[in-house]
């Protein structure tokens, strides 16, 4: 379905009426689904020879050292990996 204006497509998703959202950018789609679902979502990049995931968060330089660190978002990303493998 679609195309459909990023700033509502997350609205429905987020309601049920889609399982995924496809975004066309970087800053269209991972800015609302951080929103939604930060932490716990995985970026994902289509049609490229092998499959590619990565947790929804940067690189977290300000919680080295801490222990404050969460992996939740890095094993939802492997997870989905071993997935497509």
């Amino acid at each position: 379905m679609g195309p459909l204006p990023a700033d509502t497509v997350f609205h429905f998703a987020a309601q049920g009426r889609f399982a995924a959202v496809l975004a066309m950018y970087h800053d269209q789609g991972l800015g609302p689904l951080k929103l939604l679902h930060f932490g716990q979502a995985v970026n994902t990049t289509l049609g490229l020879a092998f499959p590619r995931t990565s947790p929804d968060h940067g690189t977290g330089y300000d919680l080295v050292g801490t222990g404050q660190a969460r992996l939740d978002s890095f094993a939802a990303a492997y997870g989905l990996l071993t997935q497509l493998v």
